[in-house]
């Protein structure tokens, strides 16, 4: 049986230098430190230092992430959130005691509090000459080896800290999710949009076609579901009467871990009364060439070797046109079954599934079309049967108005005319519901209270949700989510211990 605790990478000789130090009673964890500096702000202020040592002393505090040892002397490297600074430690300014300290029992990765006073070395590098040292946090596992930092990806995933500690590219990335995220709450309430929160546990799942994760709420006797959505609440914040409403959303779906996919992710979701899906299209055109702009200084962006261009207008494609573009096929001047041979021709899986004309026109722009809008490209005009929320087309029967975003062959953007009409809203949740009851997965549950709610009335209606973890893998220059997610769903291995403890249980009581 795998015992949890021996995934901890605790040093032993580390450990030893606790205790030891415990018996001493020092004090390894002290609450607070009075770091007067930032390394950054020291660098600032002393940029023009020479080779004497400033008169003004400054205090700073970090993890140590270099030490060389030169008998009497030692240089280090101490970094804070967001720069280095060279340590200089004499022992003739720390004294013999503090010294041998510092030498016996403070080691890489350990935090610590210095003062003294700045100067540049002889090479030109700006360092602080310590004159006092405080311990402030002892680490007892110990770095990766200094040179190569992190290189094992899963566990750069699984420990994501470490990844942190040792790989500025790592930190750096994730400062940059930090600040499109500010920037995306700035675009919309500039534009007057309001930040909505919704509930995460909800007792009907919708939104989209997706699989749930389901809990039990013990107070309510209920099972609950984590929502894969906002939108229904969003909506019903329309109906009660705001008119620009968003939710920055942690989503949760019971799917496949992939490059593109993972189970808990997040986006933005914006409702605008009085607008439709083609507002919506311009909407989305101008928030990503803003953000794009914000981020990189210019609208073209590099991505696996290609430029992507965000310069508006970006292009718009109905998906019947998407589909003979890319892969030859005028859809609704053939039969099903040339639909089917052509399909069976391309070594398509599950030819025999679509039964209609619309189903084989979605069946050829997944398994073909899709990979290939490598830059942005808004498909509009999908069937009905694929889109419960959406308004009906204006002009083509059996269609909706909804459109997608696709950059490099990942969706990036949904969005519609919002359905606002609850009599066919209901069927279109029937529809689905009896989708769901003969095994689809994925389909909708009908959610009542939302029919209701469109009861009441609710406005003409625009609606798009944009996936705020593949905008960043685009901006970042990421080929996988799990290097935009700082915490990425794996099996982790006291889940798998747990797993073996359960399992033991159950036969236990199998035989009992």
């Amino acid at each position: 049986m795998t015992d949890p605790s021996e995934s901890l990478s605790f040093d032993q000789t580390r450990l030893d230098k606790v205790h030891a130090l415990r018996k001493k009673g020092i004090d390894l964890y002290p609450p607070t430190f009075d770091r007067k500096d930032t390394i950054a702000e020291i660098r600032r202020t002393f940029a023009e230092i020479t080779h004497d040592k400033s008169e003004e002393s400054v205090s700073t505090a970090g993890r140590l992430y270099i030490i060389r040892n030169h008998g009497k002397t030692i240089f280090a490297d101490l970094g804070d959130e967001n720069d280095k600074i060279q340590l200089y430690i004499r022992k003739a300014d720390l004294g013999d005691e503090t010294f041998e300290f510092f030498n016996q029992f403070i080691e890489r990765g350990d935090f610590i509090g210095v003062s003294g006073h700045v100067f540049r070395t002889k090479l030109g590098e700006i360092t602080i000459w310590v004159d006092k040292v405080t311990l402030l946090s002892k680490a007892v596992c110990s770095l990766p080896e200094k040179f190569h930092g992190l290189t094992d990806v899963e566990k750069r995933y699984r420990q994501r800290y470490v990844d942190l500690i040792v790989n500025e590219d790592s930190r750096q990335g994730f400062r940059k999710r930090s600040r499109i995220l500010s920037s995306i709450r700035r675009y919309l309430t500039e534009r007057d949009f309001l930040e909505f929160e919704t509930p995460i546990l909800q007792p009907v799942y919708g939104g989209a076609n997706a699989r749930p994760f389901t809990t039990f709420h013990n107070c309510l006797g209920q099972k609950l579901f984590l929502r894969i959505a906002p939108e229904l609440y969003l909506k019903r914040l329309i109906v009660g009467g705001f008119e620009r409403v968003f939710e920055i959303a942690r989503n949760f779906r019971n799917e496949d871990i992939d490059t593109h996919h993972n189970p808990e992710f997040t986006m933005v979701e914006i409702y605008w009364a009085y607008h439709d899906v083609y507002d919506m299209m311009d909407l989305t055109e101008d928030f990503l060439a803003t953000l794009v702009q914000e981020v990189h200084g210019k609208h073209e962006i590099p991505f696996e070797g290609t430029t992507i261009s965000f310069n508006k207008p970006l292009r718009r494609l109905s998906m019947a046109d998407a589909v003979k573009e890319y892969a030859g096929i005028d859809i609704f001047n053939h039969s099903i079954q040339e639909l089917r041979t052509i399909a069976q021709e391309n070594r398509l899986k599950e030819a025999e599934k679509p039964q209609t004309h619309r189903e084989f026109l979605v069946y050829f722009f997944e398994n073909i079309v899709e990979e290939k809008l490598v830059q942005p490209t808004f498909i509009f005009d999908f069937p009905i049967e694929n889109s419960p929320l959406a308004k009906r087309h204006r002009e083509r029967e059996g269609f909706t108005e909804r459109f997608e975003l696709f950059i490099y062959g990942m969706e990036i953007a949904n969005g519609f005319s919002e359905l606002n009409d609850p009599l066919d809203q209901k069927e279109r949740f029937e529809a689905q519901d009896k989708k769901r009851q003969l095994g689809d997965l994925e389909a909708q549950m009908i959610d009542y209270d939302f029919i209701n709610a469109l009861g009441y009335g609710m406005p003409p209606t625009g609606g798009v949700g944009i996936g705020i973890d593949r905008l960043v893998m685009l901006l970042t220059g990421n080929n996988s989510i799990k290097e935009v997610i700082l915490f990425p769903s794996m099996k982790s291995i006291q889940a798998e211990g747990e797993d073996e403890i359960i399992s033991s249980q159950s036969k236990i009581t199998e035989k009992k």
